[in-house]
């Protein structure tokens, strides 16, 4: 399989679930990124002990302050990433961090639908516009080089939830608020590669399966996928991923997914 190889990564919701595991398998590669920026809520506390314990080991692991919703926060730690990269640029910016809340048709509230929005789908947009400096800078690093993740790209954690064409799991889960987010997640990263093409940034919407995670398996349901070969089907993905692939919504063994 051809080897993700990029200089500097940034995941968000990275304490737990699929972001850790993206940051386990970054920092295990043969050949690791020179940064792997870990972004979490609260990197002091219990719910980041993993990652904590992965940078005490890892000199390339950088645990960076971050609440997607709050964007002060957002460009505090554009400006720490900034810092640490020095002169170079970032090469990947994966919109991990997400949340779910398991409401019906019936039961779905305004709060609801707004946090869940502001959370899954405007934070990956303020994400997009603090980081793309960064990501420009990683793309003129090499210049005439075609759109890749090696080059510059942002990777928006999207769900077949999110698909209009064919919502999957209606009957186990409704989770209208999660959906509706979701689907406008993907006309974001459609937006954001019409936008950012010119700038030799690749976007692309990932689903990453059904997952083993504290909010896959939130409905009682155990899902099929583990986190470990969720991350390695992703990862393999990206790897392959070229300038036809930009602003297409994906699945983590490379499917197309309708949207």
């Amino acid at each position: 399989m051809a080897e993700l190889r990029v200089h500097s990564v940034l995941v968000t919701g990275a304490n737990r679930g699929i972001g850790l595991g993206l940051v386990q398998h970054f920092l295990g590669m043969p050949n690791p990124p020179e940064w792997v920026f870990a972004a979490c809520r609260d990197p002091k506390g219990q719910r980041a002990q993993e990652l904590q314990n992965l940078a005490s080991k890892h000199p390339n692991l950088v645990i960076v302050p971050l609440e997607v919703t709050d964007p002060a926060s957002i460009k505090a730690a554009a400006a720490r990433v900034g810092e640490q990269l020095g002169g170079s640029g970032l090469n990947l910016l994966i919109n991990n961090a997400g949340i779910a809340k398991l409401n019906s048709l019936d039961t779905e509230t305004l709060e609801d639908m707004t946090q869940v929005y502001t959370t899954n789908t405007v934070a990956p947009l303020l994400l997009g516009q603090a980081f793309l400096p960064l990501l420009k800078k990683a793309a003129q690093g090499s210049p005439g080089s075609a759109l890749s993740c090696s080059k510059a790209a942002i990777v928006n954690m999207s769900s077949s939830g999110g698909s209009i064409a064919s919502p999957s799991g209606w009957d186990l889960m409704q989770v209208v608020s999660y959906r509706c987010s979701k689907a406008a997640l993907n006309m974001l990263t459609k937006c954001q590669s019409l936008g950012y093409r010119e700038h030799g940034v690749l976007c692309v919407a990932l689903h990453p399966g059904w997952v083993q995670t504290d909010m896959g398996g939130s409905a009682g349901h155990t899902p099929p996928v583990t986190v470990d070969a969720s991350v390695r089907g992703m990862l393999k993905v990206l790897s392959s991923l070229s300038e036809k692939d930009t602003g297409t919504f994906l699945d983590w063994e490379g499917k197309v997914v309708p949207w």
